[in-house]
C-alpha cells in the first residue's frame, strides 16, 4: 500500500483535474447553446441594442478560447461574472441565497448524523429480528416517496388540515433563524431519503463489521461487547457512510431546489431556478462552478475520512 502523503498527492492532483474539468464543461455547455446566443438570450421580439449589450458583456466578438481564459482568470480571482438582467455581480447572488440554504443543510445534517447512526446500530444489533425487518421496510418504503410528494404531504396534513406548522416560508425573507417553524417541514423533506439510505449502509456496514476477524478476535480476548461494537466496528461501519454523507451534503447544498421551491424559501437552489427562468446565464455559469466544486471538495473530504476510519479498506484514489 502506497504511504499516506502520496495518496493525499494523488487525491489533490484528481481534485485539481476534476475542478478544471468543472470549468471546462460549464463553458463548453454555454458555448452549445444553439445559434446567436445574443440572441436567444435577448428573447422575443429582441431590441437590437439589447442584443448589443448583451453580446458586449458576454464577449462573443472575441474567440472562444480567448473568453474561456479571461473567465478562467476572473474565476482565479473571486471575480464570477455580472448578472445580464440586473447588473449585479453574480458573487451578490451568492451571498443573498447562500445563508437560507446552508441554514437547511447544516440543520438537515446535524439530525442526520444521530438519526442515520442510530437507526442503523439498531438494526445491526437486531439483524434479523423482527426489529430489524421493521427498520428495513420503513426505511425502504419512506426513500421510495420523491420528495416533491412528500412535502405536499406534509404540507397538506401539519400546515392546511391541523394547522401546526406555517405551509411555506413567505413573509420570513432570508432570516429563517427567527422563524424556526417554517424550516421544520423543509428539513423534514430533506432528511426522508438521506436517512434511510444512511440508516442501511450503517446497518450493512456494522453487520460485516461484527463479523469480521478483528472483531472475532477482540471478544476472544474479552473485550466487552459494547467496546467492541462501538470502539472497532462503528467506526469500520462509518467508513463507507462518510462518503454517503458527502454526497448528501453536495446534495443539500447544490441540490435543493424542489424543496426551496416548494416552500418557497430564497436560497441558492431558487437563484438558479430564477436565473434559468431569465436566461441569465452568467449566474447560471457561476452557481454551476461553486456547485461543482463544493462537490469535488466534499467528496475529496470524504474520503479522507473514511482512510482515516478504516484505513484497512485501503480507499481507492
Amino acid at each position: 500500500m502506497s504511504g499516506p502523503r502520496s495518496w493525499l498527492a494523488r487525491r489533490l492532483l484528481l481534485g485539481g483535474a476534476q475542478t478544471v474539468a468543472v470549468v471546462l464543461l460549464v463553458f463548453v455547455l454555454t458555448e452549445a447553446l444553439p445559434g446567436d446566443a445574443a440572441v436567444a438570450l435577448a428573447g422575443e421580439q429582441p431590441d437590437p441594442e439589447r442584443i448589443a449589450a448583451i453580446r458586449d458583456a458576454m464577449e462573443l466578438d472575441r474567440p472562444a478560447p480567448e473568453r474561456l481564459a479571461s473567465w478562467a482568470g476572473g474565476l482565479l480571482q473571486g471575480d464570477l461574472g455580472t448578472s445580464l438582467t440586473s447588473g449585479r455581480p453574480v458573487t451578490s447572488y451568492l451571498v443573498d441565497g447562500f445563508g437560507p440554504t446552508l441554514l437547511l443543510a447544516v440543520t438537515a445534517l446535524v439530525l442526520l448524523i444521530p438519526l442515520g447512526v442510530g437507526l442503523g446500530v439498531f438494526a445491526a444489533r437486531h439483524a434479523g429480528r423482527l426489529a430489524d425487518r421493521c427498520v428495513s421496510a420503513a426505511t425502504l418504503a419512506v426513500y421510495a416517496v420523491p420528495e416533491f410528494a412528500l412535502g405536499v404531504l406534509l404540507i397538506t396534513v401539519f400546515a392546511l388540515r391541523l394547522g401546526w406548522l406555517p405551509p411555506t416560508a413567505v413573509g420570513y425573507g432570508t432570516d429563517l433563524l427567527a422563524h424556526p417553524t417554517a424550516l421544520v417541514l423543509p428539513v423534514l423533506v430533506l432528511l426522508s431519503r438521506p436517512v434511510c439510505s444512511l440508516a442501511r449502509l450503517v446497518r450493512a456496514g456494522m453487520i460485516d463489521a461484527l463479523a469480521a476477524p478483528y472483531t472475532e478476535q477482540a471478544r476472544r480476548y474479552g473485550v466487552p461487547a459494547a467496546r467492541v461494537r462501538y470502539t472497532h466496528a462503528l467506526p469500520a461501519a462509518f467508513a463507507p457512510a462518510a462518503q454517503q454523507l458527502a454526497r448528501t451534503a453536495d446534495w443539500l447544498l447544490c441540490g435543493v431546489i424542489v424543496v426551496e421551491a416548494l416552500y418557497v424559501i430564497p436560497g441558492l437552489g431558487t437563484v438558479l431556478m430564477n436565473a434559468v427562468a431569465e436566461r441569465d446565464v452568467p449566474v447560471v455559469q457561476g452557481l454551476a462552478v461553486v456547485f461543482g466544486v463544493l462537490t469535488v471538495l466534499l467528496n475529496l473530504g470524504a474520503d479522507l475520512i473514511a482512510r482515516r476510519l478504516a484505513p484497512r479498506a485501503g480507499v481507492a484514489a
